[in-house]
């Protein structure tokens, strides 16, 4: 896999620039040296120690990470939303004797921001691109990362509690303080979480599970109070996808009535399959990752009317549950059937949104937020 070629998980919206930033990198994401890639960029290592909060922060050494941030709002009216927040953070391609710079070594940052507006029926969405210096940049050692006027940072004074402010052009803007319930889960295998065979195509794959989140939303002229939970994942990788997967589905499950978590990729092959790399993962109430097989079929799909993609929906995920060794179901079911990211910067659309949860009886259980990109017809179903 190189950057090049393929999508990165929810991060198709800004495909096009990825690749248009790594068409100089060809092969050199497998390494030729212990730890580094070809052009001198780390690769996740087995048994690494990492220290909090300070890795939270930004990794200049390794090509790629981003912050991202998604959860369900409530306002004391009980309507309800969706929220995104998503920052990254991307080596430049640097100088050749052949080829001008595209941007020297600088840091690029992308971001995105989207609200679910569950009563309005309708998904807002924004994009930006900006190159690191007075409108973007992220710290080392700490929590603190900023787009413009977007920003994702520890909060002051506080030891573990979080702050993400985040708009939508002048339709939406929201200012959250988001509380940890449970310690960071460090998902993967001895600390790498894989992706393919390649060695390069790992992460580390740091997580938020369940998030208490407070603040306000602002839509249009209304503000509201609201309260709810999030997710954040932080991936740091010099690469990512293996050779022949074209992206992935991610699903990220909060449950109700029980302190635990799961998530999902599910990387996807040309052809719809998956690969033999991904992984369904329980957050023990602890915070420890617990690896389980499940199945994945999509019980219907949605077509954009706007960029005529065609999407998983409805979908049901069958695992295992860890604890009591019984086989179990959830049924995704989006809150909005358009929750597509159409981006506006050369980039591949991505549908990723608020969806509830059900169990097999249909008993609404837990709330999720379910990313996949375009499909072009019905998937079967998938075991892993």
């Amino acid at each position: 896999m190189t950057f090049s070629t393929t999508s990165l998980r929810k991060r198709a919206l800004f495909k096009g620039v990825i690749v248009l930033l790594f068409l100089s990198v060809g092969g050199k994401c497998e390494p030729v040296a212990p730890g580094k890639t070809a052009d001198g960029f780390l690769l996740p290592q087995p048994g690494h120690t990492f220290s909090f909060p300070a890795d939270l922060g930004s990794h200049p050494g390794f090509r790629i990470e981003w912050w991202y941030v998604t959860g369900h709002l409530q306002s004391p009216d009980r309507k309800r939303f969706g929220f995104e927040a998503t920052f990254f953070r991307v080596a430049g391609p640097g100088h050749s004797p052949e080829t001008a710079p595209l941007f020297s070594k600088d840091q690029l940052y992308l971001a995105h921001m989207a609200v679910s507006d569950i009563p309005g029926g309708r998904f807002l969405f924004e994009e930006r691109l900006n190159r690191q210096g007075w409108d973007a940049d992220s710290a080392v050692g700490s929590l603190s990362i900023r787009n413009g006027s977007w920003s994702l940072a520890s909060k002051a004074g506080a030891a573990t509690a979080l702050v993400v402010r985040g708009s939508v052009r002048s339709e939406a803007a929201f200012d959250l303080t988001l509380e940890p319930r449970k310690p960071l889960v460090v998902f993967g295998d001895d600390g790498v979480s894989h992706k393919g065979k390649e060695a390069s195509a790992a992460s580390y794959y740091l997580t938020y599970s369940r998030l208490d989140a407070s603040g306000s939303l602002t839509l249009g002229d209304q503000a509201y109070a609201v309260t709810g939970e999030a997710w954040m994942d932080h991936e740091i990788s010099s690469s990512q996808l293996g050779g022949g997967e074209v992206g992935w589905d991610w699903v990220s499950i909060q449950l109700k009535d029980d302190p635990r978590e799961l998530m999902l990729y599910r990387l996807r092959h040309a052809d719809g399959t998956a690969d033999a790399a991904s992984k369904l993962q329980w957050v023990s109430p602890r915070g420890k990752a617990q690896t389980a097989p499940f199945d994945w079929q999509v019980l219907s799909s949605w077509k954009s009317p706007g960029t005529g993609a065609l999407y998983p929906a409805r979908v049901r995920v069958t695992t295992r549950d860890p604890d009591t060794g019984k086989q179990v179901s959830y049924v995704l079911e989006p809150l909005l059937a358009d929750q597509e990211l159409a981006g506006g910067m050369g980039a591949g659309a991505y549908w990723e949104g608020a969806c509830r949860v059900l169990d097999g009886s249909g008993k609404d259980v837990g709330s999720a937020v379910h990313g996949s990109p375009p499909v072009g017809v019905a998937a079967d179903e998938q075991r892993v």
